[in-house]
């Protein structure tokens, strides 16, 4: 079959199609800025599963054949640079009538192309405006799509699941008043600090989940770092990437790491862990967390610590999950705040931490503090001085201390702080947007 003649039966197969059986996420990016809208983020975190449902939506209101979808990813689509005209060609042979300024065009992985940026830029350029992308990280970095498009691109980060999305995902009602509604959602978020929350794992048995995510971790190593990157020490990476998931929220330490596979006489150089790292957020596999300080370059020079992508990679690839529920929990609320808010930060000073504050529009306006456990009359007293201190220091008359299970308020020096637990601390924090 030729390839126009290819093209055009996918065009067709998409438009005589039923709609895409997706769920509903909370990302919704817009669809008529006249923007080219880039969606980026980790391998199988959803990204495709949002244009999807995008294309659902357009469908409502246009004619479907007012939409073209093409997954290159598809083996049948096998193009050079120099026949991407065939997708316009196709497209207004079908269509002859169709006035193409009125169309959307939806391009998931288009980046497995070389020189795609040339073909996207002259359909916004010519064609139409109505341009929707998905980020490959193995092929192209986010940092790289926004400088080929110069300028035409809005781009949304899309991370696993939050906590309100897999309660929807897994149709559990949130009501905190019902005993059966708040037992389905405790044991939600047991199994979401266990097993994160890549949506496919959501489906699987228990006992392909570790399997899965093992793979995932295997994928993001090989192909989105050691192939992207042309690193060859994969020996040296393998040890780096657990390393890293392992500190999740402690403070990274390079030297550390590069002390360690000295001793155990892996060379590498030092310069080049600095590398991995940044390598490691290029791909979202990780994220940083920089210490507050009122010096801009401090902030971005100074102490910083790690948290992974989704917990689940953590608990597959190197800590057992009772082990350490309390690092997985820190984690999935630093994951929930980066979601939600452009600066977060840890505030440390002399003599205490706290381990998250937000800032908004030049304001600190929240410090949150995390821990599983709050019996411990010395973690108690830990937690409540570092959330105080950071609460005096910004003029803050709250802060909150999010726990696994237990739920208290405390008033201490003339401020309020409210431990709650997580499934409520997210169902909250929702509801009052």
């Amino acid at each position: 079959m030729k390839k126009k003649e290819q093209i055009k039966q996918i065009i067709r197969d998409f438009h005589i199609n039923d709609n895409f059986d997706v769920k509903t996420r909370a990302l919704q990016p817009p669809i008529d800025t006249k923007k080219i809208i880039t969606l980026i983020g980790v391998r199988r975190c959803g990204k495709t599963s949002i244009l999807y449902d995008m294309i659902n939506q357009l469908s409502l209101t246009i004619e479907k054949t007012k939409i073209l979808f093409l997954n290159f990813e598809d083996e049948r689509l096998e193009l050079e640079l120099d026949e991407l005209d065939l997708v316009l060609q196709s497209f207004s042979e079908l269509y002859p009538k169709q006035d193409l300024k009125e169309c959307y065009f939806f391009f998931d992985e288009i980046q497995n192309i070389t020189g795609w940026e040339k073909f996207v830029r002259r359909i916004y350029d010519s064609i139409s405006k109505n341009i929707f992308i998905t980020g490959s990280n193995s092929k192209l970095l986010s940092s790289e799509i926004a400088t080929s498009l110069r300028g035409r691109t809005l781009s949304y980060e899309v991370y696993p699941l939050s906590f309100s999305e897999y309660l929807s995902f897994k149709d559990i009602e949130v009501d905190l008043y019902s005993s059966k509604s708040l037992a389905h959602i405790k044991n939600a978020q047991e199994s979401f600090l266990k097993n994160g929350a890549f949506p496919e794992t959501l489906f699987l048995e228990e006992q392909y989940v570790i399997q899965t995510l093992q793979e995932y971790f295997n994928v993001l190593l090989y192909k989105d770092l050691a192939e992207r990157y042309s690193i060859t020490n994969t020996v040296a990476l393998k040890f780096f990437l657990k390393r890293i998931i392992a500190a999740s929220s402690k403070q990274i330490s390079i030297n550390k790491i590069y002390n360690e596979l000295k001793s155990a006489g892996i060379k590498i150089g030092k310069n080049t862990l600095y590398d991995f790292l940044d390598y490691v957020q290029n791909i979202y596999l990780a994220l940083t967390l920089h210490k507050y300080d009122n010096s801009l370059v401090n902030k971005k020079l100074g102490e910083k610590k790690v948290y992974s992508i989704d917990i689940g990679l953590n608990n597959a690839t190197e800590f057992k999950f009772s082990d350490d529920i309390g690092k997985s929990l820190e984690n999935a609320v630093f994951l929930e705040l980066k979601r939600n808010y452009n600066e977060i930060y840890y505030y440390k000073d002399t003599n205490s931490e706290c381990d998250f504050i937000v800032n908004e529009q030049n304001s600190i306006t929240q410090a949150i503090q995390v821990t599983y456990d709050m019996s411990d009359e010395n973690t108690r007293n830990r937690e409540i001085k570092g959330l105080v201190n950071a609460c005096k220091n910004f003029h803050l008359q709250n802060g909150v201390i999010v726990t696994y299970d237990s739920e208290e308020e405390i008033l201490h020096d003339n401020m309020t702080i409210n431990l709650v637990p997580f499934y409520k601390w997210v169902v909250f924090k929702n509801c009052s947007k």
